[in-house]
């Protein structure tokens, strides 16, 4: 997706009142490189809003153009809906986390999870350029498989007339980590619990073809990459 040349950003996002964390401060970081590292291996956001009065959250897909989140939906879904109608735009926050590992302590309190997290606080505005809403629907089917949005056929009106996207700009953000191994009290180092970390990983299986493929169809080299 090409536009005007933009000035190289600041290496680190401003923290505000609501990027610092009241607790475990020492664990919030604001470098744009961890924030853009840890958006870009993920493939589910959670998105919350107000609507009446109340909080909604919604999982749905996304992806990271340069200082840009894209978030997909449907044309009827609620916060694509309220960011139409909302004047200047919709107040949500964004969030993305990773768990790779489960911290398992001799004591019940001191047991945790090693993780990654970004926090977005922003307003969400509807795309309504038709430039800008195709490139970011490839750009949303290149983030969960890079390479696919060239080897699939694009959305046509009726398809692109049910689909909304909704962009968010990477201004107020941080992001949050764990990382390491048990954090236990002295006095029950003696104890005879098993402690340690229990790492998890993301992984792919060999991809499962439709029964009715194309004659001639194969794995392409994108998807045997993975």
């Amino acid at each position: 997706m090409q536009g005007p040349q933009q000035p190289t950003p600041p290496a680190a996002y401003t923290p505000t009142e609501r990027t610092v964390p009241t607790r475990a401060a020492q664990k919030a970081s604001y470098d744009r490189d961890l924030v853009h590292s840890i958006l870009d291996e993920g493939y589910v956001c959670h998105l919350g809003f107000v609507r009446d009065g109340a909080p909604v959250v919604l999982p749905t897909l996304y992806a990271r153009v340069g200082e840009t989140l894209y978030v997909h939906g449907s044309t009827g879904s609620r916060p694509l809906r309220m960011t139409g109608q909302a004047d200047p735009g919709l107040p949500v926050c964004l969030t993305v986390t990773h768990v790779d590992g489960l911290v398992l302590a001799r004591s019940a309190f001191h047991h945790s999870i090693n993780y990654r997290s970004v926090v977005v606080h922003g307003t969400a505005y509807d795309v309504t350029d038709p430039q800008e809403k195709r490139d970011a629907l490839d750009a949303l089917v290149d983030h969960v498989v890079p390479g696919r949005a060239a080897d699939a056929r694009p959305a046509n009106r009726k398809e692109l007339a049910a689909t909304a996207v909704i962009r968010l700009d990477l201004g107020e953000v941080s992001a949050k980590t764990r990382t390491g191994g048990v954090n236990d009290e002295p006095e029950d180092l003696a104890l005879p619990h098993w402690a340690g970390v229990l790492p998890l990983r993301k992984g792919y299986d060999a991809p499962v073809p439709e029964a009715d493929l194309a004659p001639g169809a194969r794995v392409p080299d994108y998807l045997a990459a993975l």
